[in-house]
Order: C-alpha cells, then sequence, then structure tokens
C-alpha cells in the first residue's frame, strides 16, 4: 500500500517517462501499481496478437494501438477481418498506421482490401512470406494512398501489373521491398521508378531484371539503399549507370551478383563519397587493389561485408588503414585470412562492433587477443569453426570485451568449461551459440547460467556432454531465453525438460533426437511455457500420443510442430 500510494503522488508525464526508462519490460512494471497499469495501457502503441478472439477487447484496452501485428495469428483470414470490422465500432482502425501481415496466408484480396481501407492513415504494410499473393492483392494494397513503407518480400504471384498498381496508387512510397517476387521484370521496375520518386529504400533481391532496370534506378535521386542480392543477370554495365545516379546512396548490396567485378563496383564508389555501407558477399573471387585503395574516398564507410572473397594480409592493411570509421566487417569464409591479417586490421579499427570471422580456420588465439584488445566495443564476434581458439583467447575476450552481446563458437572444439568461465564475463551477452562444442558440460553451463542473465537465445546443438544438472542451473539464471536449441544433447531427461518447463519467454525449442525424454517431461514444457511457437521433436521415439494431446490441449500459440 505505501508503495502504491507513494505512485499515486507522481504525475503522469512523471509515470510516462518511468516507463520509457524501462521500455524492454513493460508487462512486468504495469503490475506494479494501478497508476502504471493505466499509464502503460494509454501509451502503448503496438501490439502483436496471437489469437484473433482477442482483439477487439483488447483494442478496447489499449485505445491508442497504431502498429497491429497479425503474423502469429493462424486464424486470420477474410472472414475474420469482415466480422472485426462490422462488429460494434470500428473506430480502432481509423488509428492504425503500421499492419504486421507477414505469413498471413489464410487473408485473401478482398479482406486485405476491407482492412486497407478501413485504415486510412496506414503509412506501413507487411505482407512478407505470402506466397500465394499476386496482382489482386497488390491491387487491395494500392488503396493506401498514404502508404510509406511496404514489405512484398515472397509474394511470388505479383507480376508488373500488380506492382504498377502499387506505384500508381502509392506514389508517396518510400521504403519497398520485393526480393523473391520473382515474376516482376524490367518494365515494372522501370514504371515504378518513374512513378515513385520518393522512394528512399529499394529491394530487388533474386529479380530476374537486367542492367536495365538499374538505368531506371539511377533517375532516384532520394535513394539511399539499394538492395540487389541475388540478381544474376545484372553486370558492371548497370553499376555503372549507378555512377552518377542515385546522388544520396549510402548503402549498396551486390552480394551473389556473380556477373558483377571489381572494376563495377569501384565505378559505384568513385560516384558516391558520401557511401557508408558496402556488401559483396560471394560476388567477387578476389579483391582489387584499386578497389580498395578507393575505400579511402569514402571518410563515411561504415559497414564492409566481403564474405567469401580471396584476400591477404597486405589487403586487410589498407582496409585497416583507410577505413578507420568501420564499425563492422564480414570476412565469413574468406580465404587468406591470418592472424597477421586480423591484427592489422584492428589495430586501424578499434571502434569494431561486429566482426565475423565464420570458417576463417588459420585464426588462433593470437588474434582474439589482439581483437578484444584493440577492440573494446565489440558487441558481436562470430568465430564459428575457428577450431584452433581456445580458453586462451577467449580469456582476454572476457576480460576487455564486457559490451559483448553476441558471440559464436560453433563448432569450436577447442572450447571447453575453462573457456565457458572466461567467457561468463560478458554479462552483457544475448546470443550465445556453442553448438557442436564437445569440450562443454555442465560446469561450464553453469557458469553461464551465473552470470549471463540477460541471455536470449541458446544453441547447445550437439553438446553432448550437458545434462539435466547444466539445465536446472540454466532455467534458474537465464529465466530471458526465447530460444533453446538442445538437439542431440542425449544426456538430457524429463527431469532436465521439467526445469526447462519453468522458462516462461521460451518460443523456440529444439530437442531432435533426444532418445531419454518423453511425454511426461513433453508436458510440463506444454503447460507452462505458455509462449511456445515452434517446437522440434524429430526422432525423440519416447514420446507417445499423451505427450502430443498435451501439446494440443495446453500449448495454444505453437505454430510449428
Amino acid at each position: 500500500m505505501l508503495s502504491e500510494s507513494v505512485f499515486c503522488l507522481l504525475t503522469e508525464d512523471l509515470l510516462i517517462r518511468i516507463l520509457d526508462r524501462v521500455n524492454s519490460d513493460r508487462k512486468s512494471l504495469r503490475l506494479v501499481c494501478k497508476e502504471f497499469h493505466r499509464v502503460e495501457s494509454t501509451t502503448r502503441k503496438t501490439i502483436r496478437i496471437l489469437r484473433i478472439e482477442f482483439l477487439l477487447g483488447l483494442l478496447q484496452k489499449y485505445c491508442n494501438i497504431e502498429s497491429l501485428d497479425l503474423s502469429v495469428c493462424p486464424r486470420i483470414d477474410d472472414g475474420a477481418v469482415s466480422v472485426l470490422l462490422s462488429h460494434g465500432s470500428v473506430n480502432w482502425t481509423r488509428r492504425i498506421k503500421r499492419l504486421v501481415l507477414s505469413r498471413a496466408t489464410g487473408l485473401g484480396y478482398v479482406g486485405l482490401e476491407m482492412l486497407i481501407r478501413a485504415c486510412p492513415l496506414l503509412e506501413a504494410v507487411d505482407v512478407s512470406h505470402c506466397c500465394g499473393y499476386g496482382d489482386r492483392e497488390a491491387s487491395a494494397l494500392s488503396c493506401a494512398v498514404r502508404l510509406k513503407e511496404l514489405n512484398m518480400d515472397k509474394c511470388l504471384g505479383v507480376t508488373d501489373i500488380g506492382l504498377a498498381k502499387i506505384a500508381v496508387g502509392c506514389s508517396k512510397l518510400e521504403s519497398l521491398s520485393l526480393k523473391w517476387c520473382l515474376e516482376i521484370s524490367d518494365l515494372g521496375i522501370d514504371l515504378l521508378s518513374k512513378k515513385c520518386l520518393e522512394l528512399k529504400f529499394l529491394d530487388v533481391s533474386y529479380l530476374k531484371v537486367t542492367s536495365e532496370s538499374l538505368r531506371s534506378i539511377a533517375s532516384l535521386l532520394k535513394l539511399e539503399v539499394f538492395i540487389m542480392v541475388g540478381c544474376y543477370l545484372v553486370d558492371d554495365v548497370g553499376l555503372r549507370f549507378l555512377e552518377k545516379g542515385c546522388p544520396l546512396l549510402k548503402a549498396i548490396d551486390v552480394s551473389r551478383c556473380n556477373c558483377v567485378s571489381p572494376s563495377g563496383l569501384l565505378s559505384v564508389i568513385s560516384g558516391h563519397e558520401g557511401l557508408e555501407q558496402m556488401d559483396a558477399r560471394y560476388c567477387l573471387s578476389e579483391l582489387s587493389a584499386p578497389l580498395i585503395n578507393g575505400l579511402k574516398n569514402l571518410n563515411h564507410l561504415n559497414i564492409i561485408r566481403i564474405n567469401g572473397v580471396r584476400v591477404s594480409d597486405f589487403i586487410l592493411q589498407i582496409i585497416g588503414t583507410n577505413c578507420k570509421s568501420l564499425v563492422e566487417l564480414g570476412l565469413s569464409k574468406c580465404i587468406g585470412v591470418t592472424n597477421m591479417g586480423i591484427m592489422q586490421v584492428v589495430s586501424g579499427c578499434g571502434n569494431l562492433k561486429t566482426l565475423d570471422l565464420t570458417c576463417c580456420r588459420s585464426i588462433t588465439d593470437v588474434a582474439i587477443s589482439t581483437i578484444a584488445n584493440s577492440c573494446p566495443n565489440l558487441a558481436c564476434l562470430k568465430l564459428e569453426s575457428c577450431d584452433m581458439v581456445t580458453e586462451v583467447g577467449l580469456y582476454q575476450l572476457g576480460l576487455s570485451c564486457l559490451m559483448l552481446e553476441e558471440l559464436d563458437l560453433t563448432d569450436c572444439s577447442g572450447v571447453n568449461d575453462i573457456a565457458l568461465k572466461y567467457i561468463s564475463r560478458c554479462s552483457e551477452l544475448v546470443r550465445l551459440k556453442l553448438g557442436l562444442c564437445t569440450n562443454i558440460s555442465d560446469i561450464g553451463l553453469a557458469h553461464i547460467a551465473c552470470n549471463c542473465t540477460k541471455l536470449t537465445e541458446l544453441d547447445l546443438y550437439r553438446c553432448v556432454r550437458i545434462g539435466d544438472d547444466g539445465l536446472a542451473a540454466l532455467a534458474t539464471g537465464c529465466n530471458k531465453l526465447t530460444m533453446l536449441n538442445l538437439s542431440y544433447c542425449n544426456r538430457m531427461t524429463d527431469t532436465g525438460l521439467k526445469c526447462i518447463s519453468n522458462l516462461g519467454e521460451l518460443s523456440d525449442l529444439e530437442l531432435r533426437a533426444i532418445p531419454n525424454i518423453t511425454s511426461i517431461g513433453i508436458k510440463a514444457v506444454a503447460i507452462n511455457c505458455k509462449r511456445l511457437a515452434n517446437l522440434d521433436l524429430k526422432h525423440c521415439e519416447k514420446i507417445n500420443d499423451s505427450g502430443f494431446w498435451a501439446l494440443a490441449f495446453y500449448a495454444q500459440n505453437l505454430l510449428q510442430l
């Protein structure tokens, strides 16, 4: 009662400021007192619906919702939309500015158009992965005349006709993603470029467009981000169109464009000194000296991803010398990465926050120690299959990189329990991948559970020495976990599963090929893990009908089994 009376004295403005400071855990804070509950209800702007029957009640409770996410609502269809819009007052639609309908495959063009027309302030729509969507759905989307942001990734039926309707009806578009819309050609992109002159972001990845599309895109004077991953028909001729076009371009991604060469990429760099991000993953066999030297003119360049390219110590030295502002460097699967090269690049790029060295197998503790000492602000380090890394290098990492949030040590055979003890000093860790680290046990996992309480994702795939004791420690210390992979951890039993069932935030759980778990453990998970959406039980031979009945009855939010 005392705490409640104290909060009663605070003004609504102060309560809102407190809520904003703890934005990541508003759900817990609103249970503190009536004042917080009231303010949280009136200030909430976004909502994600799991079951359609609760939508109207929630929208009446949260009266200022601007963003509505129905992507995990499997029952949404034309009929449900019709009922929602005809049931009582529909004033809630008047405030909606963002609709997330990703994977809402049950919703057709009729329901989509009803929903779009009911939301006159709509500025952003996501219909990605609605694979059956075509030109009729595109026509429905074109009714959103105020639309600024549209994601149509993998809408496989959309053709140039549907894109033309969107281009004409939604001329205020600033962001458009068309990834995997395979029926769109140069014709549709040309019309889009003529009608949607406000575009700042455009993704045409995996489209069968040619360099002619880049001639059209070059006329977009406000374009800042252009992504064309896997456009195998585009060559250097197309990139040269961009050299004198798109004056505000800040980011370009030509990954997996097999006909692009260093010469073409150099032409883009030469025409855009304001470039901040360059992605050229798996498209260049090697980096030319002119291309690397051209980077020195890009004073604002902060992200380079050149995965799969052949590099040398000399190339990495030039990057370290010319690109002092780098915050992210991707060298995954690059041939020729050595300790010396990494030491040279990180010595010059001390502001790095993300470094991807996946499958750079020559890297040893010497390089890891230099990374730790040179990059104290490192937030993400990927070392998958760097099996020469041991606890010696990870000791320095745990000592110096206290801001580390993501660490990938998948298939690093040198990682053991001592290494996990050192890593556990990185208390800000959110994502940790330890798959195929066969030398770690419950002892090492207990160190992680004790100190890394912010973990939300943990991968222990084929960590065969992990058992129930480690999972008990995990359930106690890491209660914010949402994703957990325990596939092939064959020491685990129902006792471990009962521990896991205490992870109330868990949404993704992989338990493939664990021979000793039964329906008893699965029932405990089904009852307590209310947010569970994805569950992998392949080859768990002791789970019988009673386990699946429990999942059907208790796991109401399960989307994939």
